[in-house]
C-alpha cells in the first residue's frame, strides 16, 4: 500500500455558474468516520445533478462533502474502526453524497461495492448512482415484471442505456425516446425495442402503436413539463410513473387527472442523494444480490460516452450539456 498524502487535488465550484467555474484547488485528504472507507478516485462519474449543483441548483445534503461527484470507483486506501465489508487494496465502485471530483473521496462503507473483473475501472466509476437510481425507481418503485412494458424517456442518457439493458435481462419490452437516429441506433443496439424521435413522430402515438393500444406499464420520466400530461395518455390501465427529474426546466406542469383515476395510474418519483444512509444501503443490498450476477457475466454494463482528465471537469460538463453524449461521461484519474 503506498503512503496516503496530506493534500489532494479537487475540483471545486468557485461560485455558482457554467462550466468555467470548476476550478482545480487544493485540499485536505479527509479521514474516514467509524463507518466509511476512503477510497484513492480513478474514475468518477459525472452525472446532471452535478450540473445543477454547479449552477447552484442543487445544494448537497447536510454533513456531504461540497464538492460535485454522486459515483466514484478505485482502491480502498483507508478504513474505519467499525468498516468491514471491504479491505485495504480492495477495488471498489461506490454511491456517494458528493465529493467525487478528487482524488480521495470518502465512501459509506455499507453503499461500496466490489468491481466484478467484468467491468474497467472507469465502467465501475460510471456505475454505481446509475445503477441506483435505475433499480429503485423502475424496479422498487416501478415494479416493472417480466412481460411488461418500460418507456424510458431520454433513452440514450447513462440513466436510459442502463435502463434498458436492465429491463430486457429482466425480460421486459423497452421503449425509448430519444432526440437523433444515432442515439436511436444507440439504444436499438442495446436491446430496445423501439426507439421513438421524439423531433419526428408523437411519442404517445408510438407508444401505443407499439404495444397494440394498451400503453406502458412504467414510464421513467426525467423531463417533466408537457409530458406529464402526455404520460398519462401513453401509459396502461393500472400503469407506474417514476419521476426523477425536470430536464424541461420547471417542476410544475398542468395535467388533466381525470386520466389518473380512469387508469388506475400511479404517478411517484423519487430523488437519491438525501436519502438516508440506511436507505442506501438496502438498495446496495438489494443489488447485490439481483444485479450483480449480472454484472458478472457482462449482461449490464455501462454505455461509455467520453473520459476526461479530472483537471478538465468543465469539459466534461461542456460534453454533458451538448445533450449530444450518448451513455455515461467520466472523470479518469
Amino acid at each position: 500500500m503506498e503512503q496516503v498524502p496530506s493534500q489532494m487535488t479537487v475540483i471545486g465550484i468557485s461560485k455558482p455558474g457554467g462550466p468555467d467555474v470548476l476550478q482545480p484547488e487544493k485540499r485536505a485528504v479527509p479521514a474516514p468516520g467509524p463507518d466509511e472507507i476512503l477510497i484513492k478516485v480513478m474514475a468518477a462519474g459525472v452525472n446532471r445533478p452535478d450540473v445543477a449543483q454547479r449552477q447552484g441548483l442543487y445544494p448537497p445534503p447536510p454533513g456531504a462533502s461540497d464538492l460535485p461527484g454522486l459515483e466514484v470507483a478505485g482502491e480502498v486506501v483507508a478504513v474505519g474502526r467499525n468498516a468491514n465489508r471491504h479491505k485495504l487494496g480492495d477495488q471498489v465502485m461506490s454511491l456517494v453524497a458528493g465529493g467525487g471530483y478528487a482524488q480521495y473521496c470518502i465512501a459509506q462503507d455499507a453503499q461500496a461495492m466490489a468491481v466484478p473483473p467484468s467491468l474497467t475501472i472507469q465502467e465501475a466509476g460510471a456505475l454505481p448512482e446509475t445503477l441506483m437510481t435505475v433499480w429503485h425507481n423502475v424496479f422498487e418503485r416501478g415494479a416493472l415484471i417480466s412481460g411488461e412494458t418500460l418507456l424510458v424517456h431520454g433513452g440514450s442518457s447513462g440513466i436510459g442505456t442502463l435502463a434498458i439493458q436492465m429491463a430486457k435481462a429482466f425480460g421486459a419490452k423497452v421503449i425509448v425516446t430519444v432526440g437523433s437516429k444515432d442515439k436511436a441506433d444507440a439504444c436499438l443496439r442495446l436491446g430496445a425495442d423501439h426507439a421513438i424521435n421524439y423531433k419526428a413522430e408523437d411519442f404517445v402515438e408510438a407508444t401505443k402503436r407499439a404495444t397494440g393500444g394498451a400503453g406502458a406499464n412504467v414510464i421513467l420520466d426525467m423531463v417533466g413539463g408537457d409530458y406529464i400530461d402526455r404520460n398519462y395518455d401513453a401509459a396502461a390501465v393500472d400503469g407506474r410513473i417514476v419521476q426523477i427529474a425536470f430536464l424541461s426546466g420547471s417542476p410544475k406542469a398542468t395535467a388533466n387527472f381525470t386520466k389518473l383515476m380512469v387508469k388506475r395510474l400511479t404517478h411517484t418519483g423519487s430523488t437519491l442523494r438525501p436519502r438516508s444512509h440506511a436507505d442506501k444501503a438496502a438498495m446496495v443490498a438489494a443489488i447485490e444480490t439481483k444485479l450483480m450476477p449480472l454484472l458478472r457475466q457482462g449482461r449490464i454494463k455501462p454505455l461509455m460516452d467520453s473520459s476526461f482528465p479530472l483537471e478538465k471537469a468543465s469539459e466534461a460538463h461542456r460534453r454533458m450539456e451538448t445533450s449530444e453524449h450518448i451513455g455515461k461521461i467520466v472523470l479518469s484519474l
